[in-house]
Parts: C-alpha cells; structure tokens; sequence
C-alpha cells in the first residue's frame, strides 16, 4: 500500500484528472460503502449542543483532511470529479433508470455529503473567522490546516469552474426537467446537499464566484434555486431548503454583476404555480419572492428582511422589469404599509424601507426602461401620501392594533384578497404542506438582516466602500433607547439620506448576541409569546408602539424621490388622459416610455449594497442544517435513528 501512487487512482476524470476510469459497479458500491462507514465516523458533531465554541474537533475529519492522510489530494478530487461529472440521465433513453440500476448515484450521495461535512471541519480555525487583509496574506501563504478547504480554495482553471459550475447546474436543474412521458427521467433528489456545496465553493473560492458571475451561466444555478423557493413555500419540513436558498441569493446578490445578469430575457419557462409573464429573469426572481411573502407558510417571515434585500441589492441594474413583477411590488408595498402592520412588530417598518429603496434605485438609475413600474407607482399613488401622512397619535395607533387582534393572519390576509393572480404556468403544480408523518430537523435562529450583511456604498468607478465609519458617527444618535425618546427626531441631516435609511434598517431588537442559539421550536414559542416578530429576542418585557417610536422611524422615510416624480408625472398623465380622451393603458406607457425626469429629481443617492457577511450565528445555522441534512438523507438504514442527537431536535409533522 506504501508505494502505490493513489493519485492515479482518481475515481473520474474532472478538475486535475484527465483519464476517466471504466465504470465498475462493485467499485461503486465499495466506495459507497465506505464513504458511508466514514460519514459515520465523522457525525460526532450531531451529539454535541449548538453552540459558537468549535474547538471539539472530530479526529476522523481531522485525520481525514490533514498531511496526515497522504491520499488527501486524491481523495479530495475524487470525491469533487464524481459529483460533478454525474449526468443522472445517462443516454437520455426515456425509462432508463428503470432498466438498469444506477449504483453511481448512491456513490454521488455519499460523496456529495462527505464533501460539505469536511469542508464544514474547521481544522485551523480560519473556516468561518471573518477575513481580515492581513489573514486573508496568511491564509494565501500557508492555507487553512483543512486540506480540503485550501484544495478547494486553489482550484483555479476556468476549464476547472467550467466542469464544476455545469455538472452542479445539470444536478440541480434536474427535478426541473419535464418530458411528455411522465417519470421518463431519473429525479435525484440530492439538491440540498449540492446547494450546501454550491455555498463553500463560493464561500472558500472568491475566483470561482467571480467566474460564476461573469457569464449567464449564474443563471442555470438561479432558475433552479428560484424553483426549489417556490415548490417548498409551503411545506414546514423544508424551511432549511428555503434559508439556504435564499442565503446563496443573498450572497449573489452582493456582486454587481448578478444584477446586470438578471436582465437576460427568461425564456426557458419552468413550469412553476406562478402568473404566467413575459420578461427577464429580473421578473422571476420578483415574482417568486411575493409568492413565498403572500402564500408561504409563517415560520417564513424572518426571511423577508433577506428577501427584500435581495430585491434592493440588484435594484439599480434593472433595466425594464414587467407589468406583473412592478405590480407584485407595489403590492407588497400596500401590505407592508397599512397601519396595522407597521404597529403590530417593532421592526416591520423595515420592509417598507427596503421597498422605498428599491423604488428610488430604479427611479434615479434605470428611469428609461421602467414605465411599467413608474404607471404602477402613479396608479397606487395613495399608497405613498398615506406613508407620508402615516397617523402618530395612541387613538390611531390602537385602533390600528384592534384590527390586528381581529386579523392576526397579518401578510396573507391582505395579499389573498387585494392580489389580482392570473392564471399560473401550464404543467405547474401548486405548493403543498408536509405529508402527515413527514420527519422535519430543527434549526437555530437566523441573525439579523444587520448582522448577516455588511453595507458598502459603490463608488463611480464600480468599486465598493464600506460604509461602517459613516455609520459609526451615526450610531450614536440610533441606539436602542432612542427610539422609546423625542430625540430620535434630531437625527444630524448631514448625514447621507440613503445611509440614514439604511442605518433605519438596523436591528433595535437585542438580537445582538449571537453566541446564543435558539431552536426553532424556541423561536416558535417565543413568537407566540410576544406582540412582536423579532426572532430571538432576549428583553422579556411586552413591546408596545409609541408615537415618540413611530415618529422616529417615519421622519427616515425616504420618499422625497417617489414624491417629486408623482408631483411632475401625475398632473401629466392626468392631462393627457383628459385632452385626448385616453383610457388605454399602453397609451399612457408609450408617453411614460418616453418621458424624462433628468433635472428634476433630487441629486441621485449613492447605491447601497448589502454584501452577506460570515458570522458565528450563520455558521451555528449552516452546521445544523447540513447535519440535518445528512440525518434525514439516511434513514436507510438509519444510520443514527433513536439515538441520543444533541445539535437539533428530530421532529415529525
């Protein structure tokens, strides 16, 4: 065994390894066999409480990924080039995994899911430790002691991310293909555990996200993530599939070039329970998000905050977006701003901020193509003079939280009655709920929006800067007792209006403490127990809105932009309207079309970008929700069924 060379042993031809070995399934099934065995001995984790402390480190995973194990590198790309070089529809011959049996996926399984335990193994410490510049130059030089994670993190060939990027993309666009005949092609069903992957290797290889967002091909990844949002909106048992979703757009999110991306038309036309449209893929992903806002079950809601921020994030590369996707928005808008709403939590006047947000990017940079959503402004324009005009006083503020107690399904109950839905996409079907019985794993609390991002403002050039020294100035007057005070109102207006209503979007709730972990039971329970959606709020005292508290957030509201367009456009529209008799909507677009608002808007804000930012409470949640992950993916034979599980609660539906 000492003098074989194991690395002309690699298992499939791919990143390094150019010779692709003849199949041979007793080989499959012994490596699958022992990737099992190692699985095992590697899940000490699960027996361990959640908790930030991860100097427990397992010496199997230690051993595995160290010098110490001189077929690490071999292994490594084994495991890597058998995952991304798997095509689950072989010849394409319909009915084919009925006939033959595939021992190539189990070992594709296993791979995958010893590829993210290893890459999860914080071997040195740097895994999830935020980078500084000096130890990004340490890390460059020596590399994290996870052989794994620096082999990962070398990969560099474009012909390399090429064949990783598209074997990844034809796994996960997998479950997505529809044929004529029914159940012709083989479904994987391995999509979580390749999202997770698809997450380090952006995480741990910065060249591989920029190559990925370079092309279209961060396309092929979105469609299928957008679907998988879509499909499990209302099924409890996959909110970790939803939080890791909407994690990766996240992070996508905070490239410009994502942005630019999603003016591509969408073409391709996955059947999804969506309003049929005709548009780019800037239309899905908006589309998509009100879906899982309006008709996605409740445990969903801390994800709003990251959902609209993806939608601020990309806001000002969006060159036309539809009718339906900028009629979806405004109506988001219409149930985020009614009163009952913004009063009945303490930070649900957050989400009309990002709204207004992305409103005032598209206006001040993108004005040119998007009529359609400058008529559906002008057409909900009340939505607007009600913010601005949004009652302070405690008569209105109880009245509104009457209604409230009389309508406690807040979000859903306004989008099911006030949205006009059209028919949705040939070949869909729609959403459902966990089967009876269905075996779901708990998952801690994600942090804030404020903790998981970082903003930086883009400069001329496209660079951009952290704005964290402009906001340190301002911390002073936004603290967590000024809100609660009058003097929350004599904010400095020196200080940039976009970063003021940015800085508007900070946490308030005591979520700061992110070494404490909470189940999502706990949350639930927590919930349940206050006024209040904040997630993890550690203060036990009942919140209850003031007026001193509603005045100063609405004095923040940033809708100087959004008035003055309404103050020039409205008399306009209403002119024509009335001088040539128009009530044809394309009428009025066509003059929208060719309107311009140059010189007559306020001076252009800076564009804030919300870039996902590494931290002890996303790193607890990745690790659970992989372990869970693993849990659930084999329970035949159950490998760790009934036993003593610590990291998260097994749960049936």
């Amino acid at each position: 065994m000492q003098t074989i060379d194991s690395c002309e042993y690699i298992w499939e031809a791919g990143v390094g390894f150019a010779q692709s070995p003849p199949l041979n399934y007793i080989h499959d099934l012994n490596r699958t066999e022992l990737l099992r065995l190692l699985l095992t001995c590697f899940s000490e984790a699960m027996y361990l409480p959640p908790s930030s402390d991860n100097t427990i480190l397992n010496p199997w995973v230690s051993f595995f990924c160290s010098t110490e194990n001189r077929h690490a590198l071999p292994l490594f790309t084994s495991l890597v080039n058998v995952v991304c070089a798997y095509d689950p529809v072989g010849y394409g011959i319909p009915y084919n995994h009925l006939l033959f049996s595939d021992y190539r996926e189990q070992l594709v399984e296993q791979a995958v899911q010893i590829l993210i335990v290893t890459l999860e193994h914080d071997g040195g410490g740097l895994a999830h430790r935020p980078p500084s510049p000096s130890s990004m130059e340490d890390q460059d030089s020596v590399g994290p002691d996870n052989l794994f994670v620096n082999y990962l993190s070398r990969i560099h060939r474009e012909e390399d991310y090429d064949f990783v990027l598209k074997g990844l993309a034809r796994l996960l666009v997998n479950p997505l293909m529809q044929t004529y005949l029914p159940n012709s092609t083989k479904k994987i069903q391995f999509h979580q555990e390749l999202l997770v992957l698809f997450w380090k290797l952006c995480d741990f290889n910065k060249k591989f996200l920029f190559f990925v967002l370079k092309s279209s091909d961060v396309l092929d990844i979105l469609v299928p993530i957008l679907f998988y949002l879509n499909d499990a909106r209302a099924d409890q048992s996959r909110v970790g599939l939803m939080h890791i979703g909407v994690f990766i757009l996240l992070l996508l999110s905070g490239e410009r070039n994502f942005g630019v991306r999603l003016n591509k038309p969408y073409s391709v036309h996955v059947p999804m329970d969506i309003p049929v449209f005709t548009g780019t893929h800037a239309d899905l992903l908006i589309v998509v998000f009100h879906k899982i806002i309006t008709s996605g079950h409740q445990r969903l809601q801390p994800l709003f905050d990251c959902l609209l921020t993806i939608v601020v994030n990309v806001s000002p590369y969006l060159k036309s977006l539809s009718m339906v996707a900028a009629n979806k928005l405004l109506h988001l808008l219409e149930a985020f701003s009614t009163n009952w709403f913004l009063f009945s939590a303490s930070q649900n006047h957050h989400l009309v901020f990002f709204l207004l947000e992305a409103f005032n990017n598209i206006i001040q940079y993108q004005f040119d193509g998007n009529c359609n959503l400058v008529y559906a402004i002008i057409r909900k324009r009340n939505l607007f003079h009600q913010l601005a005009n949004l009652p302070s006083d405690p008569s209105s503020i109880q009245k509104a939280l009457l209604r409230k107690r009389k309508s406690p399904d807040a979000i859903t109950g306004i989008s099911r009655t006030s949205s006009q839905e059209t028919v949705s996409m040939e070949g869909s079907r729609p959403a459902v709920p966990a089967e009876p019985g269905t075996l779901k794993t708990s998952l801690v609390a994600i942090p804030a929006i404020d903790k998981l991002t970082e903003k930086s403002q883009v400069s001329e050039d496209g660079t951009m800067i952290s704005v964290l020294k402009m906001e340190h100035s301002h911390a002073s007057h936004h603290t967590p007792q000024a809100v609660h005070s009058p003097q929350a109102d004599h904010t400095p207006q020196a200080v940039h209006s976009a970063i003021v209503a940015a800085s508007d979007t900070e946490s308030v709730s005591g979520r700061d403490n992110e070494d404490v972990f909470y189940t999502e039971a706990e949350m639930e329970r927590r919930r349940m127990s206050s006024t209040s959606s904040t997630i993890s709020c550690t203060s036990q005292s009942h919140w209850a809105p003031t007026p001193d508290w509603v005045l100063s957030w609405k004095c923040k509201l940033p809708l100087q932009t959004i008035m003055r367009l309404l103050q020039v456009l409205v008399p306009q529209v209403e002119k024509i309207c009335i001088d040539k008799g128009l009530t044809d909507e394309s009428e009025i677009l066509k003059f929208l079309q060719h309107g311009t608002l140059v010189g007559l808007l306020p001076v252009p804000h800076p564009i804030l970008i919300r870039k996902y930012q590494a931290n002890a409470g996303t790193a607890m949640w990745f690790r659970t929700y992989m372990w869970g992950v693993v849990y659930l993916r084999n329970v035949d034979p159950p490998i760790w069924y009934d036993t003593d599980v610590r990291l998260f609660e097994i749960q049936k539906m």
